[in-house]
């Protein structure tokens, strides 16, 4: 079974760093997706089920606590991993991040050997 990593992110250049960080998995047969938006989001969620997905909290259309609760509690999609990423690093929202259904909740700026070292652990590749 291939393995699939969705990057959410409406500013281009955290997608671009989060592609750069992760693209060594794409050697190892991991495809990456990208979505600018909530909405976006959402529907290549729907149509690929990514094992992984990066998510913002702030977007455009559907925040990344919209999009999570979808996912986890309207369409029960408990296989897939989600982690938020967000420079919102409050406890009050890490809480709301939880509640909605996150995997795991980073804050940016982020470690981009972190992202990847996560990913591989959460894909079964670890090294």
């Amino acid at each position: 079974m291939s393995k699939t990593i969705l990057i959410v992110d409406d500013e281009p250049h955290i997608r671009i760093l989060m592609e750069q960080a992760l693209e060594d998995l794409e050697d190892e047969g991991v495809e990456l997706l990208t979505a600018t938006n909530g909405e976006e989001a959402l529907k290549a969620i729907e149509e690929e089920q990514p094992q992984l997905v990066f998510l913002d909290v702030m977007m455009p259309k559907l925040s990344g606590f919209e999009v999570c609760e979808t996912v986890k509690k309207k369409r029960q999609l408990d296989n897939i991993y989600i982690v938020m990423l967000t420079a919102k690093g409050q406890e009050f929202d890490k809480e709301k991040g939880y509640e909605s259904g996150a995997n795991l909740y980073m804050t940016k700026p982020f470690d981009p050997d972190e992202i990847v070292k996560k990913a591989r652990e959460i894909l079964g590749m670890e090294e």
